[in-house]
């Protein structure tokens, strides 16, 4: 150990020299790529962690380098083999040198990269979810939802200015059928790191109104597995599972399913398809409303042409026993008619003698009937006249009484009888106590009027 001080940077050159003396040669090591960027001179820096398998703990960590020589190549060639960019969550398997900077500090340079690596591994992560959502019972549950007989109210999550967006609401406006459709975008990223997010806070604000809508559609129009992976991940595919709308994929895979296809009510490739699917479903509802109208009417029509027949065979048994029924009431009738004909006559010819005392009977009776009736009258009159006098006799002498009472209580004379009114501003006083010391009151006699303070 030497006392003697030395330079930061001669420190720093000790250490590089020391590592490539110890590292001499390259490494195949395996990291998640945590961070990742590239500048304009086209250089690619990264830092590369592991984690702790059991909790995600961060167990160690590194910069890395991909000078831009290496980067043009290593860049195409890992994405033509797992159709996945380099980004941030990749599990990779890297060939690196270990290289220490006097003025950067210790780095690994990356010099080459197995794709085959990531592939397991992301096969490995895309099973492990699916087992999961299997495992917690919820994979089929949007799957298990009835679909709505017409579905017209649609909430749509995509990028506005995405071309399948464009196409999907073209082929909803110009089908054939000239159905109606109602349309709201919910917009959302649909490709990058931040793209699950987006698409599952696209998701909440139609929970928060889901009673508007009949089902959701995700779309995009198409990419390459790359672009898509985010809809591979497990929280979006969790919220799927448990929306309690239908949900509709089109967002253009080119082979493989993502999981979100998995736990969707439908999977459709391109959002065109989606749209086609959305007025195939009207057509089917409109087709069974025909048939059954159809079936109606044949229904009807079948009845109908039964009743009939059944009204002409019984019209043609009854019609001869109906005439039959008819022509021996109008002889019956005739007979009848002739047999009272004959008997009141000779009830006239027995009985005229007897008639005639008969009617004079009646005739006297009539009379005396009426001289009672007219002398009943008579005295009800002399009755009513009686009653009426005295009623008004009486009528008479209560307005008498009446009168004789009103004039004795006539004010003016009480007042000569020695009474007075007072009044307080107009009012008469009934009582001391409605007074108070300074009131000027006014008190009214027969010949006069007097004027006073309250003391």
């Amino acid at each position: 150990m030497s006392d003697e001080p030395i330079s930061l940077l001669e420190l720093n050159s000790r250490i590089r020299l020391a590592l490539s003396g110890s590292f001499p040669d390259t490494y195949w090591i395996i990291a998640e790529i945590s961070e990742i960027r590239s500048n304009r001179t086209g250089h690619c820096y990264l830092e590369l962690i592991e984690k702790n398998t059991e909790n995600d703990d961060i167990l160690a960590r590194a910069k890395a380098t991909i000078w831009s020589f290496t980067y043009r190549m290593l860049k195409p060639y890992f994405e033509t083999s797992t159709g996945r960019h380099l980004e941030a969550g990749l599990k990779v398997l890297v060939n690196v040198s270990v290289e220490f900077h006097e003025q950067y500090g210790l780095s690994l340079n990356i010099k080459d990269i197995d794709p085959t690596y990531t592939l397991g591994d992301l096969a490995r992560k895309r099973q492990e979810i699916i087992v999961r959502l299997e495992q917690e019972g919820v994979i089929n549950m949007n799957r298990e939802l009835e679909f709505p007989l017409v579905a017209q109210r649609i909430a749509v999550i995509s990028s506005e200015t995405a071309a399948g967006y464009g196409d999907f609401i073209d082929q909803l406006a110009g089908n054939s059928y000239g159905y109606r459709f109602h349309i709201r975008l919910f917009e959302a990223n649909m490709q990058g790191i931040k793209a699950e997010e987006s698409i599952i806070k696209a998701l909440d604000r139609i929970y928060q109104i889901e009673n508007r809508f009949d089902a959701v559609v995700i779309i995009r129009g198409g990419g390459s597995k790359a672009e898509l992976s985010c809809f591979d991940g497990y929280d979006l595919a969790y919220h799927i599972t448990q929306f309690p709308l239908p949900v509709i994929t089109g967002i253009g895979h080119e082979r493989d399913d993502s999981i979100a296809d998995l736990v969707a009510h439908t999977r459709l490739k391109t959002p065109t398809a989606v749209a086609e699917f959305l007025v195939a479903k009207l057509a089917e509802f409109e087709e069974t409303i025909l048939e059954i109208r159809d079936n109606i009417f044949s229904e009807i029509t079948t009845r109908l042409g039964n009743e009939t027949e059944k009204m002409e065979y019984l019209s043609e048994k009854l019609a001869p026993v109906t005439r039959s029924a008819i022509s021996n009431g109008l002889n019956n009738l005739a007979l009848i008619e002739q047999k009272c004909k004959n008997d009141i006559g000779i009830l006239l010819r027995n009985h005229s003698d007897g008639l005639g005392k008969f009617a004079g009977k009646i005739i006297q009776s009539g009379k005396n009937r009426l001289q009672m009736e007219l002398t009943f009258i008579l005295n009800f009159k002399t009755l009513l006249n009686h009653n009426c006098n005295r009623s008004i006799a009486g009528k008479l002498h209560r307005l008498d009484l009446i009168g004789n009472s009103i004039f004795y209580l006539d004010p003016v004379l009480v007042l000569k009888r020695g009474y007075s009114i007072t009044r307080l501003k107009g009012k008469m006083v009934k009582s001391i106590k409605n007074l108070a010391a300074g009131d000027k009151i006014s008190t009214q006699l027969s010949d006069g009027r007097i004027e006073s303070v309250v003391v």
